[in-house]
């Protein structure tokens, strides 16, 4: 049978080295401190990625549904009308001049990434047609990541 003495013996008895084993209290507040300074300098560049990738994905949407409307004018020789909108790139138009060649050009309409659909102008203030987002704040202009995401950009 094993013997259990070690436990048994009195915290004078133990060797020195396994009596003072453990850390400081001074130790783990230095290491609190490293943790906390470098937590200071990662965050904020984590959420500015967060930002940066709804702006790269709203602007690749946006390059989607221009493809869909360049495709939709190759067949039928014309955008849809405002009043037909983007809903046009997935259901035949009901109202407005009719679309002879219609095909379903995008399974569905995407949102923009902060969850807004987006905006479809006909004629465009910015070019022939305009497809935008307002970005983070959902008004029109602004600027960093409350800045308009459309496609003249």
């Amino acid at each position: 049978m094993w013997s259990t003495s070690l436990s048994r013996r009195p915290l004078r008895a133990l060797p020195r080295k396994l009596a003072h084993a453990g850390f400081t209290l001074i130790e783990l507040m230095v290491v609190l401190v490293i943790i906390g300074v470098l937590a200071a300098l990662i965050v904020p560049n984590v959420l500015d990625r967060a930002d940066d990738a709804r702006v790269t994905a709203a602007r690749t949407d946006v390059n989607n549904v221009m493809q869909a409307l360049k495709l939709y004018k190759l067949d039928n020789q014309r955008y849809p009308t405002g009043e037909q909108g983007l809903a046009a790139l997935i259901a035949r138009p009901t109202s407005g001049p009719p679309a002879p060649n219609w095909k379903p050009y995008l399974e569905k309409l995407p949102n923009d990434p902060w969850g807004r659909p987006y905006q479809y102008l006909n004629p465009g203030v910015k070019g022939e047609i305009d497809v935008m987002s307002f970005g983070a704040d959902g008004q029109a202009g602004g600027e960093g990541k409350n800045a308009d995401v459309g496609s003249w950009q």
